[in-house]
């Protein structure tokens, strides 16, 4: 073992939620998997994109790595302290070091509270700082995150949503946390704005050395801003690894189907697009084998009867039983 092992701040381990769902009257109850067995590694300093189109996944496992939902199964460590089994004294000291950035900002930001006063409230709650040491370091974010300082005293109202966008990263980012976790924090935003949001979390990050969770369904965003990929489908992961490996060369028929789905400038860089036929399967009856098998065009007996374990291939994991076949 290498003496300078890097360092692990983040880990799930076999991460699950399920929820049970009332099926009606008289019908009892299912047992909905919106997180089913998903495990990865994140380190200081990287972007980890999850990606996949709605009812993934995506949110849930948001949920899950910011502490708002206990996991049904399976183990989150941060920083090597599993958070289903530590204490209130060890939950407490995790809690500041994990922060969110949340995907509409018109919805995320207190109407009723000054800018000021959102991006100290973090201070006040989690330091010893006094009044004129918390509002020094809350201008000195508003600073960074390029905010003016008549800011500081207006209203979420008065301003753009690029702008507001702004004041929730400033918000995640006072307590200088160790991880990030982004729920699509562009897709409200303007196409022009985007950029720049995404060049502040850049920044930002290599500023702080933080570790984000970049959550999207654009993969031009994620091949802009990540350093690994793990693509969702139906709750579980279907294909992972280094972003340049995954879109240099999609393997799995969904990841191959998203990247298709992308649009390109040039024309060298566009690819066929392939058209998924179907829907997701209802999650109160889900497929017996593997959940993409009701869309895939390569679907065989085995994959409607034996669910795909991920496994490595060609430098990323991947859940498929005729990947081989596939991308022959």
């Amino acid at each position: 073992m290498s003496e300078t092992a890097v360092p692990i701040i983040l880990e799930a381990r076999q991460l699950s939620r399920h929820y049970s769902v009332a099926r009606g009257f008289l019908r009892g109850h299912a047992t909905v998997k919106a997180l089913n067995e998903v495990s990865f590694r994140l380190q200081p300093g990287k972007t980890l994109a999850v990606v996949g189109e709605s009812g993934c996944g995506k949110s849930t496992l948001a949920r899950q790595l910011t502490l708002i939902e206990q996991p049904t199964s399976g183990q989150l460590l941060v920083d090597g302290i599993d958070t289903a089994t530590a204490t209130p004294a060890q939950l407490k000291a995790i809690r500041p070091r994990v922060q969110m950035v949340f995907q509409n900002p018109y919805a995320s930001l207190n109407p009723r509270k000054q800018v000021g006063t959102m991006l100290g409230e973090p201070l006040l709650l989690n330091t010893s700082l006094s009044a004129g040491e918390r509002e020094a370091a809350v201008r000195d974010m508003m600073q960074r995150v390029g905010l003016r300082p008549e800011h500081y005293h207006r209203y979420p109202h008065m301003f753009s949503g690029g702008q507001r966008q702004r004041i929730a990263v400033a918000r995640a980012m006072m307590l200088k946390p160790e991880i990030v976790v982004a729920d699509e924090p562009t897709s409200a935003l303007d196409v022009s704005i985007q950029a720049q949001i995404l060049n502040l979390f850049m920044d930002l990050q290599q500023e702080l050395n933080a570790a984000y969770v970049f959550i999207s369904h654009n993969l031009a965003v994620v091949e802009h801003i990540a350093d690994d990929v793990m693509v969702m489908y139906f709750g579980s992961t279907v294909e992972t690894g280094p972003k340049s490996v995954i879109f240099a060369q999609p393997l799995h028929p969904y990841t191959r189907a998203l990247m298709s789905a992308t649009p390109a400038i040039h024309h060298k860089d566009r690819q066929a697009k392939i058209k998924l036929v179907g829907e997701l399967p209802s999650p109160l009856n889900p497929p017996a084998g593997c959940a993409f098998s009701t869309r895939c065009p390569y679907a065989a007996e085995r994959c409607r009867s034996e669910v795909p374990q991920l496994r490595e291939l060609s430098g990323r994991q991947i859940a498929c039983h005729r990947i081989e076949e596939i991308s022959a």
